[in-house]
């Protein structure tokens, strides 16, 4: 059983976390439900665009359950997007995460990730810095962010806009000192602009999960067994699936457009398609479409 108490811990008590300490504008104190990030163990905040792309959620999902298979604790602000589906990732993944609010620790915010909330109660912790029945406003989430990187051994950015709230919180993890990594995306895609114009100016290059467990120094640095996706689920295809596998990507392709680059019928590629979803190689996004599964 979590304890779901309400509680306060002053920066003066041996529970302040010694993370959140000596950051600039260091809380003077957090309210607390569930448990604190284990000091112990690596914790990654991942972060990212609201309005996420089926790419963006892919690569959030795969990135948090990788991770969190290997121990690492997974942080974000439980927003709508890329912040929520990492941490639903990693605790579906049998992993912990943290939910840092802008708001009052009591309240859920955005009202559709209730569930998400009650997760992360029993498999981590619910952090605030805002006494409880503060309502969410505009001004407490840029706040916010700082105790998100402040937490994190390595911030990783998985989609976001030239300008978005994403870069508050990058600004804040660069005055902290901590580590930053960037999702590549494609030039012409508006929201991968932000994370590409972060590595332009030095960040890690996330292109897989192994990327940032070496960064972390949970794997040996060249280890290929972590570098690539699992490719284990793509043996034993047949020869008409490998042809389908190969045109599909990790945003959406049609089934017309899959039939007409592989040639064939419309009834045969979907029950193929389906044969595929079923081992986990693909997935539907949305009527008449389907990517690639990481």
């Amino acid at each position: 059983m979590c304890d779901d108490r309400i509680r306060y811990i002053c920066a003066l008590e041996p529970e302040f976390p010694e993370k959140l300490k000596g950051i600039p504008n260091s809380p003077q104190g957090i309210y607390v439900r569930g448990r604190l990030p284990d000091p112990e163990k690596k914790t990654v905040s991942i972060i990212g665009s609201r309005n996420n792309s089926e790419y963006g959620r892919g690569a959030a999902e795969y990135f948090a359950r990788e991770l969190s298979r290997h121990g690492v604790q997974i942080v974000s602000g439980m927003a709508r997007g890329i912040d929520g589906i990492s941490q639903s990732a990693a605790i579906a993944a049998g992993g912990s995460s943290f939910g840092i609010l802008g708001c009052g620790i009591d309240i859920v915010y955005p009202p559709e990730n209730r569930e998400l909330y009650d997760n992360i109660l029993e498999k981590g912790g619910i952090i605030s810095e805002y006494p409880p029945g503060m309502a969410p406003r505009a001004r407490l989430f840029p706040r916010r962010n700082r105790i998100i990187s402040a937490f994190s051994d390595i911030l990783l950015v998985i989609e976001a806009r030239q300008k978005s709230g994403t870069s508050i919180t990058v600004r804040y993890a660069l005055e902290q000192g901590r580590d930053i990594f960037a999702l590549p995306g494609r030039i012409t895609d508006p929201l991968s602009h932000g994370c590409n114009t972060l590595i332009a100016d030095g960040a890690g290059i996330a292109t897989c999960p192994g990327d940032i467990l070496e960064a972390l120094g949970l794997i040996k640095a060249g280890n290929r067994k972590y570098k690539n996706i699992d490719l284990k689920k793509f043996t034993d295809l047949t020869s008409k699936q490998l042809k389908i596998i190969r045109h599909l990507d990790y945003s959406p392709v049609s089934v017309n457009e899959i039939a007409s680059k592989t040639g064939y019928d419309i009834p045969d590629l979907l029950l193929e398609l389906l044969k595929l979803e079923l081992r986990g190689c693909a997935e539907k996004a949305g009527q008449g479409y389907y990517i690639l599964k990481m």
